[in-house]
């Protein structure tokens, strides 16, 4: 049996799946002051419901938010900075690029590492070799003043390191002797191992002061799984793919999109089984919203993104994240408009209906208090819902507003929708992709209560809704594979970017990624970013190949690359000359076979309700329970599943495929 669990920020979410193709699910409201008490308390519960002993589960696979909780809230580690001298302030000077140009009065976020914990290093490497060697007392004297300020991590970031991580391995050593056991240490060289000094030597710094906090979650969690008999827990990383827990547990960097990239791998593999190349996906939780697009088969990344304000520069699956989810916080601002998140209502107390203490409206409250989220339909996790609290919030501020509670609810419904929306269009239309040839995926547990009426505002005809739709994210992980990366910066030009010279940095990158998977090799992509000479930043162009390994020359990447500039940019210019600036090598392993299949039995009863859609009131049906494949379902309905409840609107609908997910047309059969 596989075992997927994924942490969010008001529900955790366990699937156990075995080999025939039963899904056994469970959900309990997150523990934000241990994650790990409701990681394995919804893995008692999946195999509670399989009645299958823990001995059974071969591979336990875990997406977590610890990492990225602990830098939004600055709970970061007391941490060290190691870097050439004269350039130890770079981390602080950063860009100098102002987020609002005209306001003057505002700061960016203070450095991760104060100057007082910043060291320098006598010693430089230049691009072409070494400059000022660095000499074993220089190492030590470092290595002294470093242990002498009692960090809990360290992060050394030289220049030039990319290209020669040698003084930078020597600092290593000399630290390890200084410092007392379990210190973390972060090389820029191994972490980044790519140029751009501000971005290389801030993201290190990010991936060492969050270590502790993930090695202090990830190792005990181990030692937990190992007394309930499971398997020690692989981490899904932010590119997509799984790595071991000690991995994680040192380079924590590697995991801040851990949780929403487990959902993107749920939604390909659902996708696939749909016969969707092509799918809009947005994962609606309780705290936020993920958008992502699939095009071909195969979900964007991108190599530098910025969190929380900081830069990371390593790859990642392209997510774009908003705070609009059912428990975000409606609310009313300073200019009277109704304004929805990023504040949530979270695990605790949840939103008003949960009937836990919340007293502000949120999301979730509206869609019951407009009869979508049916009050008689008990939610997962043991949560029951109240109608009398969420109509007591939503009235008070829509009192504030001036309206209704049922206008004000519907407003807060539009108000979240137009958020996500406007993601929606930021990851399509934007650049230059139309959504409407597209099918669109809603996940999570808010996720169809809201996909027929986004996919009308955005012209698409296909709605896609799994059956797994509410824990989604806990089946990406289940059926996730290994994945290993490994870049380097090369800088080829002119006479440089020759095909030998290709052919060797990529079987470099392919070689050290192999070696570090540790398993045959299934699949793997090279990602070459190239750009014209003079230009500041680059465009990838990918080659996605099997095991035997790339095959395409600098002729034919500098004329994919030019391809690229003019659907980006418009034009080419075939007089400049194109460097290759970074090569990129991702490879995965064998992904577990993780089919789910419809339900065969009978389902459970049907009903029917009132609900407010546009301003009327609507009879609709109510479906309760899983459908059988080939079951047919027309608007305006409601279908409610253990852990998330579909909105088909009136002019929608379609069948159960044999998956169990519920595909949908607008004005079709």
């Amino acid at each position: 049996m596989l075992l997927g669990v994924d942490v969010g920020g008001t529900f955790t979410d366990a699937v156990l799946i075995d080999d025939a193709g039963a899904v056994f699910t469970a959900k309990v409201p997150s523990s934000p002051a241990d994650q790990s008490r409701a990681v394995l308390e919804a893995a008692r519960l999946a195999l509670a419901a399989s009645g299958a002993p823990a001995s059974r589960i071969r591979r336990f696979a875990h997406g977590m938010t610890v990492a990225t909780n602990a830098l939004l809230e600055g709970e970061t580690a007391r941490t060290a900075l190691v870097a050439t001298a004269g350039f130890t302030d770079v981390i602080e000077l950063g860009r100098q690029a102002r987020p609002d140009l005209y306001r003057l009065e505002v700061r960016p976020r203070e450095p991760l590492v104060p100057a007082q914990l910043r060291f320098p290093a006598a010693e430089r490497i230049g691009p072409e070799g070494v400059l000022e060697p660095l000499t074993a007392a220089e190492a030590g004297r470092v290595a002294e003043a470093v242990a002498a300020a009692q960090p809990e991590a360290v992060a050394v970031a030289l220049l030039h390191s990319y290209a020669d991580p040698s003084h930078e391995l020597a600092l290593r050593d000399a630290l390890l002797d200084a410092l007392p056991d379990g210190v973390p240490i972060s090389l820029s060289s191994e972490t980044v191992g790519t140029f751009r000094e501000f971005e290389r030597t801030a993201t290190t710094a990010l991936d060492a002061c969050l270590t502790p906090r993930l090695a202090r979650y990830l190792h005990p969690l181990a030692e937990h799984c190992a007394a309930a008999q499971l398997p020690e827990p692989s981490i899904m990383q932010s590119a997509g793919g799984l790595t071991d827990l000690a991995r994680a547990a040192d380079h924590a960097a590697l995991t801040l999109l851990s949780g929403p990239a487990g959902g993107v791998a749920g939604a390909r593999a659902l996708a696939e089984l749909s016969g969707e190349p092509d799918v809009v996906c947005f994962d609606m939780g309780g705290t936020s919203c993920d958008v992502c697009v699939i095009e071909d088969g195969v979900v964007g990344e991108s190599a530098e993104r910025v969190i929380a304000q900081r830069p990371l520069a390593l790859p990642s699956l392209d997510i774009e994240t908003i705070g609009a989810g059912g428990g975000s916080i409606a609310w009313r601002d300073a200019g009277g408009a109704l304004r929805v998140g990023p504040r949530s209502a979270g695990a605790q107390p949840g939103p008003a209906c949960y009937g836990q203490g919340g007293e502000l409206p949120t999301v979730t409250d509206a869609n019951v208090l407009l009869g979508r989220l049916p009050a008689d339909t008990p939610l997962a996790g043991g949560v029951k819902l109240d109608r009398t609290p969420a109509e007591r919030a939503i009235a008070g501020l829509a009192a504030e507003l001036g309206l209704t509670a049922l206008a004000c609810a519907e407003g807060i419904v539009r108000v979240a929708e137009a958020e996500m929306l406007g993601a929606i269009r930021l990851m399509t239309v934007e650049r230059g992709v139309d959504p409407r040839s597209f099918a669109l995926l809603g996940f999570g547990g808010a996720g169809g209560l809201h996909a027929t009426a986004l996919a009308e505002q955005l012209s698409i005809g296909r709605v896609i809704f799994p059956r797994l739709g509410g824990v989604l994210s806990a089946f990406g992980l289940a059926g996730a594979a290994p994945r290993r990366d490994a870049s380097r910066s090369v800088l080829l030009a002119g006479e440089r970017f020759t095909g030998a010279r290709l052919d060797d940095v990529r079987r470099s990158l392919v070689r050290r990624a192999a070696d570090e998977l540790g398993s045959p090799v299934v699949r793997m992509q090279l990602r070459h970013e190239l750009r014209y000479g003079g230009q500041s930043f680059e465009l990838a162009v990918d080659e996605r190949t099997g095991p035997e390994g790339p095959t395409s020359g600098p002729e034919e990447l500098r004329e994919r690359f030019a391809a690229a500039h003019v659907a980006r940019y418009g034009y080419r210019d075939d007089g400049a000359e194109i460097e290759l600036v970074t090569v990129r090598a991702a490879v995965w392993g064998q992904a577990p076979h993780c089919v789910p299949h419809a339900r065969s039995a009978a389902p459970t009863a049907s009903g029917a309700a009132d609900i407010v859609l546009d301003g009327e009131t609507l009879r609709c049906s109510v479906l309760t329970g899983e459908r059988r494949a080939g079951e047919a379902i027309s608007g305006p309905a409601l279908l409610a599943l253990d852990d998330a409840t579909l909105l088909v609107r009136p002019g929608w609908s379609g069948t159960v495929d044999e998956q169990g997910t519920v595909r949908l047309e607008h004005g079709g059969g």
